[in-house]
């Protein structure tokens, strides 16, 4: 008897304990999406676009701070399929990247399930398609991480928050692009310009009095846009997931690839107002509204649509720098942003990275430090895990623009060790604005200025309470300087945001590295991995 009373207790106590696991585990959400060709009308000529769950955009995917992602995508396009999830760090796990060089292309009628934590992150992402040019037919979405219900955010809880997901559009579809770019010739100013999938209609309605958040990411394909609120001030909180010292903007220039989110308070006499995003630097010009509408009011806007403001490079250039981390705020953790001071890691490599466009046997191609890059057979993160030869070139790229013009068509891929602390100067010396992504990674801003960079400039760099980002812009000839601690091991992209000049090859990876193999620095492959080029044959 007494056996038994101590094998119940035994039981009772494992019951007890496995349920305490379940509690304590962060939380999933789930999500099937079908991803399908359908028809839409963006700029007023019908044509076909890509839908997620028959959304134009995609569905917003709304989580909160280390919530486990599971995402079933579904392909049911005629071409392969890959989607990428811009600005999530995917901590130990580059195999859910969505990227060429670490995953296989989901095939036609074909499925592939994502997993993937949104660790010790909080703000505002978004997500696209990564293969060929299906970002310019659709495909994309926001990405809305808030924070766990313990941890305070530097402001009061607003009334309520919108997504607007602003970029360029183009009438031809993604195929007629590719084709086009896959010719010899680039890619075309914009026809429009689109928020949250058209170039006006859109309502956003608040109650006077109250204070909202606006979440805005740019998902165009080649244009800057400016935002603003007619007669009201845009107060900036969040910039791609860390949060600023909070200042009051009358407009806010938005890059390719970037987001920000801004606090608009409804303190004008009750009525309706414009919300206007216009191309900037480009010789396009077009202007999307949508209107702010104050609860119980039935008053039609007013006025004209407010312009873009006058000042154009230097103005942009000094707003930019206006970005400054608010270092005793929290983020996704509790404890101060400012808590790492990376302005005192000793720096153990600088990268100079120069991009170009050359035009090779009369087709136009891009490159950064002279090479441009071959999307292999094989994705890099199996070549590097099953030991397949010949798929990459390992340092192969130079690390500071050469003085040679040629062009070099090259797999690149650059290795660095794991927490190497890493300086990255962009250097733009086009007349076209610029904008640079490192997948997995997020890091700091700590310059931006014309002319050529030289190492006398880092006595210019912030290093106290530069903003952390995950995509940088670069103004025209001129140079962007970031600091980067390389802390999650992973096959990661580093690429133009300017959809046509990645595709084209301004791209190359970077791969952390360290012979330590263990869960807390990578995760193993993931067993639903999909195989193809020479590691299907592995």
């Amino acid at each position: 008897m007494k056996a038994n009373v101590v094998l119940l207790l035994f039981c009772g106590a494992l019951i007890c304990f496995g349920f305490s696991v379940v509690i304590a585990e962060d939380p999933y959400r789930f999500f099937t999406w079908t991803v399908t060709y359908g028809t839409a009308s963006p700029l007023g000529v019908p044509q076909q676009v890509i839908l997620i769950n028959g959304q134009f955009p995609g569905p917003q995917l709304d989580c909160v701070t280390n919530d486990n992602i599971i995402v079933n995508v579904i392909n049911k396009l005629d071409e392969p399929f890959l989607i990428t999830w811009n600005g999530i760090k995917q901590r130990k796990n580059s195999w859910q990247d969505g990227v060429l060089g670490t995953n296989c292309p989901i095939p036609p009628n074909s499925n592939f399930t994502y997993k993937w934590q949104a660790k010790d992150q909080i703000g505002s992402y978004s997500y696209f398609p990564s293969t060929a040019m299906h970002r310019a037919s659709g495909g994309f979405g926001a990405i809305n991480i808030n924070q766990r219900a313990p941890i305070a955010i530097p402001y009061p809880i607003p009334s309520g928050e919108f997504t607007l997901l602003v970029g360029d559009w183009y009438k031809a579809g993604h195929k007629a692009i590719r084709q086009s770019l896959d010719a010899g010739r680039a890619l075309p100013p914009p026809d429009g310009i689109l928020m949250n999938g058209r170039p006006q209609g859109a309502v956003f309605t608040g109650e006077r009095g109250k204070t909202y958040k606006f979440r805005v990411t740019n998902v165009g394909l080649s244009t800057s846009f400016n935002f603003r609120i007619q007669g009201h001030k845009l107060k900036a909180v969040e910039v791609e997931g860390a949060h600023v010292i909070q200042q009051n903007y009358d407009s806010i220039d938005v890059h390719v690839g970037q987001s920000i989110a801004v606090l608009v308070t409804l303190d004008q006499p009750a009525g309706a107002f414009y919300v206007a995003a216009s191309t900037r630097f480009s010789t396009a010009a077009f202007t999307a509204t949508a209107v702010l509408q104050y609860a119980g009011s039935s008053t039609a806007v007013l006025g004209s649509i407010p312009p873009p403001p006058a000042f154009q490079l230097d103005g942009s250039l000094l707003q930019a720098r206006s970005f400054r981390w608010n270092l005793t705020a929290n983020a996704a953790r509790p404890n101060p942003q400012g808590s790492y001071k990376y302005g005192s890691v000793p720096i153990t490599r600088t990268l100079v990275l120069a991009n170009s466009a050359p035009i090779v046997n009369g087709r136009q191609r891009y490159a950064v430090n002279g090479f441009t890059y071959v999307v292999p057979d094989t994705p890099l993160k199996l070549a590097d895990y099953f030991n397949i030869p010949g798929v990459f070139t390992a340092d192969q790229l130079p690390v500071a623009p050469p003085a040679s013009t040629a062009t070099i068509f090259a797999t690149s891929v650059l290795k660095f060790n794991l927490r190497d602390f890493v300086e990255i100067v962009f250097q733009n010396n086009e007349k076209e604005m610029q904008s640079w992504h490192i997948d997995g990674i997020d890091f700091w801003v700590v310059a931006y200025d014309s002319g050529e960079w030289n190492p006398s400039l880092r006595k210019s760099y912030n290093l106290v309470d530069a903003t952390t980002r995950h995509t940088v812009q670069v103004f025209p000839n001129g140079w962007s300087a970031i600091l980067v601690a390389l802390e999650n091991q992973g096959m990661w992209n580093v690429r133009s945001s300017i959809w046509a000049r990645q595709y084209l090859g301004q791209q190359f990876y970077i791969r952390v590295w360290t012979p330590q193999q263990s869960l807390n620095n990578e995760y193993d492959i993931p067993p639903n991995a999909l195989l193809c080029g020479r590691a299907k044959r592995s």
